[in-house]
């Protein structure tokens, strides 16, 4: 691989993080809530609410049903509007946020749901009330499963990323295609694919052993 090639490969492994990073940051700031507003308002939770639980339902599941890259192209005009463009790093990051968020959300959901009810019933018989059982039951219990959930939404936005380069965001998949596919350069393929194994390995084994030290099961 030439020094050319290299800094190119180095410039979109940037690129790659630094989408993968925001739009995940940005799935955690707005998914988590999201999880907690749909375990709340669920049938016997602390904020029981049919209407509201049915509407984020429905909408949560509405984004998650559509792919990605329909998704990518549907949402430019959204996407013009918030960046000022459709193109680049920083357009993606719209996107990829977006399309992260409920699919986060439903995963925080289903740890928060695991924490076991005697816990929230006691906190409740000894007067603590909504904030107190999140505060110090619900989201300290479910920790583990939401950090193993969001090492799994962040290894999904790698894949998500690479997509998202087919239509110029920038980034590894960005690199494969234009250089790998359509110039038939085998070694930027190559190292394209190991460093996504590499990047996905990584972010995989650092949610691992920060779960292991907050499960104290």
């Amino acid at each position: 691989m030439t020094p050319i090639m290299f800094n190119l490969l180095l410039r979109s492994l940037w690129e790659t993080i630094l989408m993968t990073g925001a739009s995940g940051l940005i799935s955690l700031v707005f998914g988590l809530p999201l999880g907690l507003a749909l375990v709340l308002t669920n049938k016997g939770g602390i904020a029981e609410n049919a209407w509201i639980n049915g509407i984020l339902g429905a909408i949560i599941n509405g984004f998650r049903s559509v792919p990605f890259i329909i998704l990518l192209v549907a949402l430019i005009p959204v996407t013009r509007l918030i960046v000022g463009t459709a193109l680049g790093t920083w357009a993606a990051i719209v996107p990829l946020a977006i399309a992260a968020t409920p699919y986060y959300a439903r995963i925080a959901e289903v740890s928060l749901r695991e924490v076991d009810r005697g816990l929230i019933d006691a906190v409740r018989a000894m007067g603590g009330n909504r904030w107190t059982i999140i505060r110090e039951v619900l989201v300290p219990e479910a920790l583990p499963g939401i950090v193993a959930g969001f090492t799994v939404t962040l290894v999904t936005l790698i894949g998500a990323s690479a997509m998202a380069g087919a239509i110029g965001a920038g980034g590894l998949g960005d690199l494969a295609i234009r250089y790998g596919y359509q110039r038939f350069e085998t070694t930027v393929m190559v190292a394209v694919v190991a460093v996504l194994i590499v990047l996905v390995c990584g972010i995989q084994w650092l949610g691992d052993r920060l779960v292991e030290r907050l499960d104290h099961r």
